[in-house]
């Protein structure tokens, strides 16, 4: 009877044994499976397609070395914690809050890039905006190269799209939704203020004495169409290079804001003859005679515009119409 009961045992630990093993070796499997899962998406993700203002482009997914040439896009990159990933800029046309890229690579000026320093510095990116559009096509042979722009007619919606995909490329898409909606809740603050205040603005750039004014649907049009200000005149000519005007204009046009970017300061030149507010036309307007005519940061609103910081930045600006 006892040798009936030890044989039993030894049957049942055996079974035993054997269930044991063949979970191991499922486990085993199963981690086997997981590994090639992951291994083959990660795969996946060597390449993405992202659509810029041309159409659509195939890009490296976290490419490591980028030339950047649109300083909002190098806004944004800093934003999103990927500085490391930019080996060459236009470093001699940084705004000040982007110093920290002076000590890449110089890939050449802002509407001239250096293709043969380019090419040495072989990257896997090119970010480009409009001022060197005309170089995107022997850019392409170098790298996989996007264009990003700013549409006046949709400033925002076009603003948010570039930072999309950015974060796109270096799958940073959580950051980024939050660092926008966080940039949308001031919008909706400011715009708010703006329209309940029923102030009226223009938008002036000023150069070497030259006055040029700028409304909805223009390069300078985010004022209007995302900060809510109402405009002092309804008509001005929609242009990149805006509507040349005079000081007699702006006493005419007689804003309750005028807001003024300083293209001298921002790129070099004569500024002796830029003191707009102490202008005796502009004294005679109501933003003259209630200390409105707000100096707008000229190197954020003329050589960057649209990235994380600078967004924040330009409605800090328009945001002293209040004080």
């Amino acid at each position: 009877m006892k040798k009936v009961f030890k044989g039993i045992l030894v049957f049942t630990a055996v079974l035993t044994l054997a269930a044991c093993g063949q979970g191991k070796t499922n486990e085993s499997s199963l981690t086997k499976e997981s590994t090639l899962s992951s291994t083959s998406s990660e795969a996946k993700k060597d390449t993405l397609e992202i659509t810029d203002a041309e159409g659509t482009v195939t890009v490296p997914f976290q490419p490591k070395k980028v030339v950047v040439f649109d300083n909002s896009a190098l806004d944004t990159m800093q934003v999103l914690g990927v500085s490391e990933t930019v080996i060459g800029a236009a470093t001699d046309s940084l705004p000040e809050f982007l110093a920290s890229f002076s000590d890449v690579e110089s890939a050449g000026g802002i509407k001239e890039p250096d293709l043969e320093k380019i090419n040495q510095l072989a990257p896997d990116l090119i970010i480009i905006s409009g001022r060197q559009r005309d170089f995107k096509a022997d850019l392409e042979k170098i790298a996989p190269t996007i264009f990003l722009n700013v549409d006046a007619a949709d400033t925002w919606n076009s603003v948010k799209h570039n930072v999309e995909v950015i974060a796109q490329i270096f799958g940073k898409e959580d950051v980024a939704t939050e660092k926008l909606a966080a940039l949308q809740t001031k919008i909706d603050e400011t715009s708010e203020k703006a329209q309940a205040s029923g102030l009226k603005s223009l938008v002036v750039l000023v150069n070497e004495g030259s006055l040029s004014a700028y409304g909805q649907g223009s390069r300078f049009g985010i004022v209007h169409d995302t900060f809510g200000f109402l405009q002092a005149d309804d008509n001005i000519e929609a242009s990149t290079h805006g509507q040349n005007v005079s000081y007699e204009y702006i006493l005419e046009k007689n804003p309750d804001l005028l807001f003024v970017i300083d293209r001298t300061k921002a790129i070099g030149g004569d500024a002796s003859q830029n003191a707009v507010a102490d202008n005796d036309l502009v004294k005679e307007t109501n933003a003259g005679k209630n200390n409105k005519v707000i100096a707008l940061n000229p190197q954020v609103w003329y050589l960057a515009g649209s990235g994380l910081e600078s967004i924040e930045i330009m409605l800090d600006d328009v945001n002293h119409a209040f004080e």
